[in-house]
């Protein structure tokens, strides 16, 4: 692989990026190979970006092998979450016409819900059509420990480890964006004894194929989304399936079921069709939104929501197991189930559901606090993952040598300006980072938008008028308090025991659930708030994107808008004024942001 070492602009050098060096310490001797931009990950966010660069900025819209765009990831291939979750009945809980980039639109799903392996085969096309497969775009097996912006230069310098081998290399980039992720480190079982037991456990995350459960004891720990679809998947296979639950759950009757052909053909050759599916499935699934405030008007959604949850629980679940499934809390205060063949499964003659405690893991099995021992010959934990965590471990280090976990207990947890941007954190980016999930509707959704925010935001340097791009704290401080005064509002914090509320160190802290709309969000990642970002550094000329007349089209745009209220002022009884007067907060919003690119105020 070939990177540049200064500037985008010049020609790659001839050296090795994977010359290691000093574990603590960059080499003095070589250049450190250096991108324009680099990415942590190479699951959804990062295949999103590079997608995104190629679109807006790329040459014949696929991304340019060196220079512009380096993706690292501790994995042997790309796809993230749909790369390491393989366990039987891995599959979305979102309808596949949200899960998937809105650029890239697929009608040829097979099912509603598609299975893990046609998701990441979804994945492998979207990276390949837009030239992310290109020698020197994507390093496997490369995990980065440390991130630490460097002031002198204007970048962020990475130390990064192969996996493999162990060496130490090094990379610099201008622009740092996190995709690590919100689930890429496993809780670990918090039952004592674990490593006494003579059998085979794997957590969901890391399942053990080569293992065949033919015959087989096992003990699944968790009920949640992944053991919901595990239990189904080899409960007829083992001799005997023990579920230890903890927690309750509202499952939902299914969605799933096969795309007819005729159907796929339809959205694959009408033009507009797939396109339209897709805002059917998103407005369907933006009505349970409706059910998360704490209204009056939300409580009864919420009572009707919950009236047909439990029917159908009841008719489908076995009676006896009933007191241990029917949660006693709202429905919305835990993200919803949708059922698989979860309840009918528990029907099964070698099944057995408890919510007995279990305290001590055995060699041949689990013991449970009443003294009873569960025999056990695998244990698989499907307990989720550690929450309330966005970098997958890697140490970030900011201006002034503050720290990520530093910067972040001054707020009390986990948090970003627009779920994306750190102040002392300059030109860093999370995407699907602090309050970024929703409990009701697509990821990719808020990952496009993140992206898409952060590339507008990051213009000016692109184009090359600035070199540095830094939310301001005052700016961070306002949206974090105006944020989590929303989600007092919300069932997510009205007390069930739920991921959302699991902050660091064990304390209530919600930093994952967005608390408005992912319309909302859309509006807010493409009108960028100007005032909020302090831009620095010497300009300089940038191939990256070629200026656009923007001041002529805003200049247009604001034309287009003035003409409108002086249209309305003088027909107050118009239909159009009263129209007006609704989306008047809009219109404001679009005359300052047309005002901000005419006057520069981008850079002020």
């Amino acid at each position: 692989m070939t990177t540049a070492t200064t500037t985008i602009r010049q020609s790659p050098p001839t050296m090795s990026p994977s010359s290691p060096s000093s574990p603590t310490n960059p080499p003095t001797d070589t250049p450190i190979p250096y991108t324009f931009f680099a990415h942590i990950g190479t699951g959804i966010s990062g295949i999103c970006l590079g997608a995104t660069l190629a679109r807006w900025h790329g040459t014949g819209g696929v991304v340019p092998a060196t220079g512009l765009l380096r993706l690292f990831s501790r994995d042997a291939d790309l796809g993230g979450t749909w790369l390491r979750n393989t366990y039987p009945g891995a599959a979305c809980d979102v309808p596949s016409a949200l899960y998937s980039f809105s650029f890239a639109a697929n009608p040829d799903w097979s099912r509603v819900l598609p299975a893990q392996r046609e998701l990441l085969a979804y994945l492998r096309r979207v990276a390949r059509a837009y030239g992310l497969d290109a020698e020197g775009v994507m390093g496997f097996g490369r995990e980065v420990e440390r991130a630490e912006w460097i002031e002198e230069t204007a970048r962020w310098r990475l130390r990064v480890r192969e996996i493999e081998t162990g060496a130490v290399t090094w990379h610099e980039c201008s622009v740092l964006v996190s995709g690590a992720g919100q689930f890429t480190t496993p809780r670990p079982l918090d039952v004592p004894g674990v490593e006494s037991f003579r059998g085979e456990v794997w957590h969901s995350a890391r399942w053990r194929p080569d293992v065949d459960l033919t015959g087989k004891r096992v003990v699944v720990f968790g009920n949640g989304c992944t053991a919901a679809q595990i239990v189904p998947g080899i409960v007829g296979t083992t001799k005997h399936l023990t579920q230890v639950v903890r927690s309750k759950h509202w499952v939902y009757p299914p969605v799933d079921r096969a795309i007819p052909r005729w159907a796929r053909t339809l959205l694959g050759s009408v033009p507009g069709l797939a396109w339209l599916n897709r805002i059917i499935v998103y407005a369907v699934a933006e009505r349970d939104f409706h059910g998360f405030g704490m209204t009056r008007s939300a409580a009864r959604f919420r009572q009707m929501r919950r009236t047909q949850v439990e029917q159908y629980m009841r008719e489908t679940a076995p009676e006896k197991y009933h007191d241990l499934l029917i949660p006693d809390f709202e429905v919305g205060c835990k993200r919803r189930i949708f059922d698989s063949g979860y309840l009918e499964s528990l029907h099964a003659d070698n099944f057995t559901l408890t919510d007995a405690t279990p305290v001590e893991i055995l060699p041949n099995g689990v013991r449970m606090q009443s003294g009873e021992v569960v025999e056990a010959d695998v244990l698989v934990l499907a307990n989720g993952f550690t929450s309330n965590e966005y970098l997958g471990g890697v140490e970030l280090v900011g201006r002034g040598g503050e720290t990520v976990e530093q910067h972040w207990d001054s707020f009390g947890g986990p948090e970003a300006y627009n779920c994306t941007a750190l102040s002392g954190f300059p030109n860093f980016f999370l995407v699907m980072g602090p309050n970024t999930a929703t409990g009701h509707t697509s990821a990719i959704m808020g990952i496009e938008n993140g992206v898409n925010y952060a590339l507008r935001v990051l213009r000016p340097v692109l184009e090359g008028r600035a070199s540095v791009v830094c939310v301001k704290r005052a700016a961070e401080e306002a949206y974090v308090k105006r944020l989590h005064a929303a989600l007092d509002k919300t069932v997510w914090n009205t007390g069930c025991n739920s991921w959302y509320t699991r902050g660091p160190g064990g304390k209530t802290w919600n930093g994952m659930a967005y608390p408005w709309t992912q319309a909302y969000y859309w509006y807010s990642s493409l009108f960028p708030v100007w005032r909020d970002w302090e831009y620095s550094g010497k300009p300089s000329k940038s191939p990256l994107v070629k200026r656009r007349r923007s001041k002529f089209w805003a200049l247009g745009l604001f034309g287009l808008v003035g003409g409108l209220f002086a249209w309305v002022k003088a027909h107050p009884e118009s239909r159009l004024a009263s129209l007006m007067v609704a989306q008047i907060p809009l219109a404001l919003s679009v005359k300052q942001w047309a005002l901000g690119l005419f006057n520069g105020q981008a850079l002020k």
